[in-house]
């Protein structure tokens, strides 16, 4: 299977102490392997916009990020804002606290809003945060995601103990089918793992260890 990895990758920096070396490095790396997106907390959208123009490596952020439990007006704030600056993806996380509740339509109309907020200008990605949530409450978030017409699912902030598993990759690859993007993130720090996700249904991987990954397809030539 021949496949492009760094077109794969959202080469991400989301730590809350991150100085500006750090997000200067990020871009010059996605620039350098040709990453799908650096993916960086709101603060820094304009920098990485206006240093990445005409490179083809887009600008992602995170919403609501990690817990998901700002209102939604302040999500849809804060997408618009994101996109303002020169995001064109938006990590939204879901409404955790309602999927636990059963209260599907409420964070289904979270989503929603978002998705709204960001129709034409941005993709719209749902962090369900799967290390909290059963097997059950995993399928019902998806489902409110595809339901609120979003681009992708996504498995993980990376911030609360837990990240991708290949077994969550495959069942929220079953919960949505075909038509929707799954994110998978969290974890993600070499070659073998990245390719059992795309392997389990990934179109799109969350990782700050990019440069590494990239690195250990060098020599290989059977993906």
């Amino acid at each position: 299977m021949s496949v492009n990895l760094a077109q794969y990758i959202d080469h991400t920096q989301l730590k809350p102490d991150t100085a500006k070396e750090k997000i200067e490095q990020i871009v010059q790396e996605a620039r350098e392997h040709g990453f799908a997106s650096v993916c960086v907390n709101p603060y820094w959208v304009p920098f990485c916009y206006d240093s990445l123009k005409n490179t083809g490596v887009k600008v992602c952020t995170v919403i609501g990020f990690p817990l998901g439990a700002t209102s939604t007006s302040s999500k849809v704030y804060e997408a618009k804002q994101a996109i303002q600056d020169g995001a064109e993806e938006i990590d939204m996380v879901i409404n955790i606290g309602e999927i636990k509740a059963k209260n599907d339509n409420a964070a289904q109309q979270d989503i929603e809003a978002v998705v709204e907020a960001a129709k034409g200008k941005a993709l719209t990605k749902v962090i369900i945060e799967t290390s909290l949530l059963t097997d059950d409450e995993k399928v019902r978030a998806c489902k409110a995601a595809k339901a609120a017409s979003a681009d992708f699912v996504k498995t993980s902030t990376g911030f609360s103990g837990g990240g991708a598993t290949i077994e969550d990759v495959k069942l929220m690859r079953q919960a949505v089918g075909s038509e929707m993007g799954i994110k998978a993130s969290g974890g993600i720090r070499d070659l073998a793992t990245t390719r059992a996700m795309i392997d389990a249904g990934a179109t799109r991987i969350g990782a700050s260890a990019s440069v590494d990954i990239i690195a250990g397809e060098r020599g290989t030539s059977d993906y």
